[in-house]
């Protein structure tokens, strides 16, 4: 089965990352939320941190360092399941339909 991993970044309202895997959502996160931060809201030294851990590629550690600068939870989530045609073949949901709790006691 295919799945994504995803980000909820807890703005008001919440912004919402999608990836392949981790990996690309640590990238994704370290170039779309971490390195478009305004240095002027930054200490310098929180600023060079973010500066350090991006250039040395640690995008894990620049995102955790920018949740404790900006005071911005984001919650990571590695892996969710994509769902197709081949995990829920319409000829077969009405006999899978039997199987479920609410039908339990039909």
């Amino acid at each position: 089965m295919n799945g994504v991993a995803y980000a909820v970044v807890r703005f008001d309202p919440p912004a919402v990352f999608l990836a392949e895997d981790i990996d690309v959502l640590q990238r994704l996160l370290a170039l779309e939320l971490v390195a478009d931060t305004d240095p002027a809201e930054l200490s310098e030294e929180g600023a060079g941190d973010l500066r350090r851990a991006l250039l040395d590629e640690r995008w894990g550690d620049a995102v955790v360092t920018w949740m404790e600068l900006s005071g911005v939870a984001v919650d990571v989530y590695t892996f969710l399941p994509v769902y197709g045609r081949g995990e829920l073949p319409s000829e077969l949901i009405g006999a899978q339909l039997q199987f479920k709790r609410l039908f339990r006691d039909a």
